[in-house]
């Protein structure tokens, strides 16, 4: 095992994976955390396994930037949609933009501002359910995970209810576009949902400047109205992309994926209906278990020492998420899925000033989905082997055939 497992270390490139890593990637973190736990790509990147070194790559901002240009211009091209809007942003830019920006964002993202969100969500998550409950069949991800998320940061940003119908399939585009190794399709494709994304956001913030709403609770009026240096037309509505793309794709996979492991682990799902009490702790354990954002990147400003490797400034770091969230030296049995595991100090959402600002809407949405969901169905099965996307970034199934008992 340890020859087969040096192996994969040795031979391991990020552009270039197997088919089996897009259905099950920890192996082979587990291989790199062993015997490459700072590994250096073909491409001249770095890519980081344990959980020490990814923790303290997020928590050095000085020497590790997370604005991406000299990645994004040879990637998608200097003129192009995709790099504008990467590179604009909030989560791929420094202090000071990044600091700006995510404080004005984070004032609607508080507990005490969302309080107004459940009851609509509670009711929504209601509707979806009573809609599939005399079918005795649904698919969990067209059905429900991917439905909601959209609904809700549709509100956070005042969408009229009628636009949303485009945003799901935008998001997955522009996303898609993320992804290590990237095809002249998904390209075109990416440049095409965000065509579409900024001529309809355009007239949203246009309209919205002719009309304010309730600062506490929209964003947008909020991103319009922020304080001091206000944002450019563009950075409105590069950041409305960002919000509504972070906050879909994301929490679409943390409810999925909760979703597939109660199923897969059956004790545990038991566990979680016999003591409902225990759906926080659950929730984060699906966030460490099978983390929906599996990696971040970096690039070091200087010359640094990350995990016994020497970086050169300007080497880009590939943060592996999953890889740290099952590391032995910071998680008791870290392949045991266990609902009640205390502490669980995972990096789901980051760490440090970049942290993820829309985290407590994650865990808000899965409480209430999940909650509902299981009360409703506790004897729910697998109707059909669940399709997972083919993406390295975000891990999440496409698809997921349920019998509803």
């Amino acid at each position: 095992m340890t020859a087969a497992a040096e192996e994969i270390a040795r031979t391991f490139d990020l552009k270039n994976l197997p088919d089996n890593f897009y259905s099950d990637p920890f192996p082979t973190y587990c291989a790199l955390r062993e015997h490459a736990p700072a590994k250096h790509l073909p491409d001249g990147a770095v890519f980081l396994t344990r959980y020490r070194d990814v923790l303290s790559v997020y928590q050095d901002a000085a020497t590790f930037s997370s604005d991406k240009k000299a990645e994004f211009g040879p990637k998608y091209g200097i003129g192009s949609r995709l790099f504008r809007h990467h590179t604009t942003s909030l989560v791929f830019n420094d202090a000071p933009y990044h600091a700006r920006v995510r404080r004005t964002i984070l004032g609607a993202m508080v507990p005490k501002a969302l309080a107004p969100l459940e009851p609509k969500l509670v009711r929504l998550v209601g509707r979806l359910l009573d809609q599939v409950d005399g079918r005795g069949n649904m698919d969990a991800i067209a059905d429900f995970a991917g439905a909601i998320p959209v609904e809700v940061i549709g509100d956070l940003l005042a969408v009229p209810d009628s636009d949303r119908a485009p945003l799901r399939g935008w998001s997955l585009a522009i996303l898609g576009a993320l992804e290590p190794a990237l095809s002249a399709e998904a390209l075109a494709r990416g440049e095409q949902a965000l065509a579409s994304f900024h001529a309809y956001l355009g007239q949203l913030v246009a309209e919205r400047k002719r009309k304010p709403g309730d600062p506490e609770h929209d964003v947008l009026t909020r991103l319009i109205l922020s304080e001091g240096e206000p944002l450019s037309e563009a950075e409105l509505i590069e950041n409305c992309v960002f919000l509504l793309n972070a906050g879909h794709e994301t929490t679409t996979n943390l409810i999925g994926n909760a979703i597939e492991l109660f199923a897969r682990f059956p004790d545990q799902r038991a566990r979680l209906i016999a003591d409902p009490d225990l759906l926080r702790t659950a929730i984060e354990e699906v966030l460490r278990y099978e983390s929906s954002n599996q990696l971040g990147n970096r690039v070091a400003t200087r010359d640094a020492m990350v995990g016994g490797a020497a970086l050169s400034a300007g080497t880009f770091v590939t943060l592996c998420i999953g890889g740290a969230n099952r590391d032995p030296e910071a998680f008791l049995e870290p392949d045991h899925f266990d609902i009640s595991r205390n502490p669980n100090r995972h990096l789901a959402f980051g760490a440090g000033v970049h942290q993820c600002a829309g985290m407590n809407v994650a865990r808000l949405e899965a409480r209430i989905a999940l909650g509902q969901f299981l009360a409703r169905f506790p004897r729910y099965e697998l109707a059909a082997k669940p399709e997972r996307g083919r993406r390295a970034r975000f891990r999440g199934f496409t698809s997921m055939p349920l019998a509803l008992r």
